[in-house]
């Protein structure tokens, strides 16, 4: 069983930035597509930005031009650059594999992300 660790979240003013990170010890991570995704309280967990295995990446509208999605290899970890928060950025945030546009994997903790004054 894959157990990926998402960490980076925490508290930061709007306008402010935070840098997450998830380790995902999956195998052949390289040639996996992997993706971010957020819940909102109270509400359903959905896709934020993905990247495929040759660095391609998209986003949800509503973080596109504030959020990047990145990977790095050699270390198993994709990480979301995460600009300009917004109030309703807070969320849960949680990664995963996708295959076909669907997560395959059991889902980690998340990290938490709370953009408040």
């Amino acid at each position: 069983q894959v157990r990926l660790v998402e960490s980076g979240g925490g508290l930061v003013q709007p306008g402010g930035s935070l840098r997450l990170s998830c380790a995902a010890p999956v195998s052949f991570f390289s040639s996996a597509s992997m993706a971010w995704y957020r819940q909102p309280p109270g509400k359903e967990r959905e896709l934020v930005a993905t990247i495929l295995p040759n660095g391609f990446s998209t986003y949800d509208e509503s973080v596109k031009g504030r959020f990047t999605i990145s990977r790095d290899n050699a270390k198993n970890t994709i990480y979301l650059q995460m600009n300009s928060l917004k109030p309703e950025d807070t969320a849960d945030y949680y990664c995963n594999r996708v295959l076909d546009g669907r997560p395959i994997y059991s889902w980690g903790q998340g990290t938490q992300v709370t953009v408040s004054s």
